[in-house]
């Protein structure tokens, strides 16, 4: 059994981090432990946050200005832990993780067969915002930390929407909106509200989406160009996959954008008739059975065509 507080009992230094492009759980969660850890050690243990910058939406979090940029350190600290990810997602953090002491993998996907010396991964859980916070002391859990717990959560089941909601999934959030934050406000600023830019990029995405295996399949692709011509990141594309998702007849959806010269961050969506994790740990990704992505390099219609042989064969299995 798990104890987080004995893991943390004795060290001099602990380090969290999580996968690149943080989205809203690794966010949440990361900074919900950090939080946390920050209230139960004493002032001779150092805690350190190590992310990329989490879009701006996540900019109230209590903690969130304290991330550091891990070559801000040469030293590994003694306890390590990585969340929402296994190590090779770390980014630039793997080098603090794999020369750390001890290292601890807290994760929900089910790809991540544990990469830590501890490894607390739960394929059950709607999150690692709730894998977190089943480790947490409860007493010790103030307004901010459950503020950030509540974020990871709502954005990795779509405001409760999603198959990986669960009545756990739900008594853990009314637990953690009982602390008297405006879960309403949060949902809005950190879910919802889009940015003139988002919404624009958002819109062209959808109007030249392409439905492809009789309907049953749509994809989308955004180019450099057209990242260029709106000044628009990674962040400005969240939400894409999941409105591709909700055409009438779809079964999976696939949203791509290109991050170098014929190479593209692919993220995929589906029914419970196929398994995209399946499809995104074929080449080379991971994520959850109904939400997963990868990167893969070639043309366009390179990339739609080898992931649509396998979307096809679970649709004619099913």
């Amino acid at each position: 059994m798990f104890q987080l507080a004995e893991e943390i009992k004795g060290a001099g230094s602990i380090g969290i981090s999580g996968h690149i492009r943080p989205d809203g759980d690794c966010v949440g969660s990361c900074m919900a432990l950090y939080l946390y850890l920050k209230k139960c050690v004493g002032p001779e243990t150092e805690v350190s946050v190590y992310l990329e910058p989490p879009a701006d939406v996540f900019a109230d979090i209590e903690g969130i200005a304290e991330i550091k940029k891990p070559d801000e350190t040469d030293t590994p600290p003694e306890l390590f832990f990585a969340l929402d990810c296994e190590s090779s997602r770390l980014g630039d953090a793997r080098r603090l993780f794999d020369g750390a002491g001890r290292r601890i993998n807290i994760d929900h996907h089910i790809s991540n067969t544990g990469c830590g010396m501890v490894n607390v991964v739960d394929p059950g859980a709607s999150s690692t915002s709730e894998v977190v916070y089943r480790l947490l002391d409860r007493s010790r859990i103030d307004a901010e930390i459950a503020k950030a717990l509540y974020i990871g959560i709502i954005h990795d089941t779509g405001v409760f929407q999603y198959s990986n909601t669960s009545p756990e999934t739900l008594r853990i959030a009314a637990e953690l909106v009982s602390h008297g934050f405006d879960f309403s406000a949060l949902i809005q600023k950190t879910f919802y509200e889009k940015t003139y830019i988002q919404n624009q990029i958002m819109g062209r995405a959808l109007l030249e989406s392409i439905l492809f295996l009789h309907g049953r399949g749509i994809v989308s692709v955004v180019d450099r160009k057209v990242m260029d011509f709106y000044n628009a990141v990674p962040q400005d594309l969240d939400g894409i996959v999941s409105l591709l998702r909700n055409t009438k007849g779809v079964e999976c959806a696939i949203f791509m954008y290109e991050t170098d010269a014929m190479v593209y961050k692919v993220s995929m969506r589906s029914s419970d008739l196929v398994d995209v994790a399946k499809i995104a740990s074929y080449f080379g990704g991971g994520g959850h059975k109904k939400a997963a992505g990868c990167t893969m390099s070639g043309t366009f219609h390179d990339v739609v065509n080898n992931l649509s042989l396998h979307i096809e064969r679970q649709l004619e299995e099913a």
